[in-house]
Protein backbone atom coordinates (compact mmCIF):
# COMPACT_ATOMS: atom_id res chain seq x y z
CA UNK A 1 0.00 0.00 0.00
CA UNK A 2 1.52 3.47 -1.13
CA UNK A 3 -1.13 5.62 0.59
CA UNK A 4 -1.27 6.24 4.36
CA UNK A 5 -4.39 5.41 6.14
CA UNK A 6 -5.92 7.66 9.03
CA UNK A 7 -7.80 5.38 11.38
CA UNK A 8 -10.29 5.49 14.24
CA UNK A 9 -9.68 3.48 17.22
CA UNK A 10 -12.33 1.11 18.53
CA UNK A 11 -11.99 0.72 22.29
CA UNK A 12 -12.48 -2.95 23.12
CA UNK A 13 -13.15 -4.82 26.70
CA UNK A 14 -11.58 -7.69 27.64
CA UNK A 15 -13.16 -10.58 25.69
CA UNK A 16 -14.74 -8.83 23.64
CA UNK A 17 -14.10 -9.24 19.66
CA UNK A 18 -11.26 -6.70 18.13
CA UNK A 19 -10.89 -7.81 14.86
CA UNK A 20 -12.94 -5.65 12.60
CA UNK A 21 -13.62 -6.89 9.34
CA UNK A 22 -15.77 -5.13 5.92
CA UNK A 23 -18.60 -6.98 5.74
CA UNK A 24 -18.96 -5.25 1.77
CA UNK A 25 -15.35 -7.26 0.65
CA UNK A 26 -14.53 -9.47 3.15
CA UNK A 27 -10.97 -8.88 2.24
CA UNK A 28 -9.82 -6.52 4.95
CA UNK A 29 -9.36 -6.46 8.60
CA UNK A 30 -7.87 -4.46 11.65
CA UNK A 31 -7.63 -4.75 15.26
CA UNK A 32 -9.07 -2.25 17.26
CA UNK A 33 -9.32 0.59 14.45
CA UNK A 34 -11.39 1.20 11.59
CA UNK A 35 -10.05 3.13 8.51
CA UNK A 36 -11.31 6.95 8.25
CA UNK A 37 -11.74 6.84 4.42
CA UNK A 38 -13.36 3.54 4.47
CA UNK A 39 -12.24 0.51 3.54
CA UNK A 40 -9.06 0.44 1.48
CA UNK A 41 -9.95 -2.67 -0.20
CA UNK A 42 -13.41 -1.84 -2.09
CA UNK A 43 -13.97 1.56 -0.42
CA UNK A 44 -16.92 1.00 1.71
CA UNK A 45 -17.65 3.45 4.83
CA UNK A 46 -19.26 1.77 7.96
CA UNK A 47 -19.50 -1.37 6.66
CA UNK A 48 -16.85 -3.27 9.03
CA UNK A 49 -18.21 -5.44 11.97
CA UNK A 50 -16.10 -6.68 15.04
CA UNK A 51 -15.28 -10.24 15.02
CA UNK A 52 -12.81 -12.04 16.99
CA UNK A 53 -10.37 -15.24 14.84
CA UNK A 54 -12.24 -18.42 15.90
CA UNK A 55 -15.44 -16.68 14.40
CA UNK A 56 -13.55 -14.91 11.05
CA UNK A 57 -12.10 -18.97 11.20
CA UNK A 58 -15.76 -20.71 10.62
CA UNK A 59 -16.64 -18.12 8.08
CA UNK A 60 -13.65 -16.42 6.16
CA UNK A 61 -12.09 -16.86 2.96
CA UNK A 62 -8.45 -18.34 3.38
CA UNK A 63 -7.24 -14.79 2.85
CA UNK A 64 -8.96 -12.70 5.43
CA UNK A 65 -8.02 -15.82 8.03
CA UNK A 66 -4.72 -15.23 6.90
CA UNK A 67 -4.41 -11.74 7.57
CA UNK A 68 -6.64 -11.84 10.59
CA UNK A 69 -4.00 -14.72 12.22
CA UNK A 70 -0.99 -12.22 11.45
CA UNK A 71 -2.60 -9.90 14.22
CA UNK A 72 -1.60 -10.34 18.00
CA UNK A 73 -3.87 -12.35 19.59
CA UNK A 74 -5.37 -10.92 22.55
CA UNK A 75 -8.57 -9.17 22.79
CA UNK A 76 -7.26 -5.74 24.08
CA UNK A 77 -5.85 -3.41 21.18
CA UNK A 78 -2.93 -3.85 19.58
CA UNK A 79 0.05 -1.66 20.74
CA UNK A 80 0.55 -0.29 17.37
CA UNK A 81 -3.40 0.26 16.82
CA UNK A 82 -2.71 3.87 15.28
CA UNK A 83 -0.01 2.15 12.53
CA UNK A 84 -1.05 3.03 9.27
CA UNK A 85 -0.99 -0.08 7.05
CA UNK A 86 -3.38 -3.34 6.80
CA UNK A 87 -2.23 -6.33 7.63
CA UNK A 88 -1.57 -7.61 3.96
Amino acid sequence: MTESLSFWPVECQDGEPNLFVCLTCLEEVFQAKVPVEGCPGCGAIGAFEPFNLEAIKDWGTEDLIRKAEQWPSSSSPATDSHSDQSVE
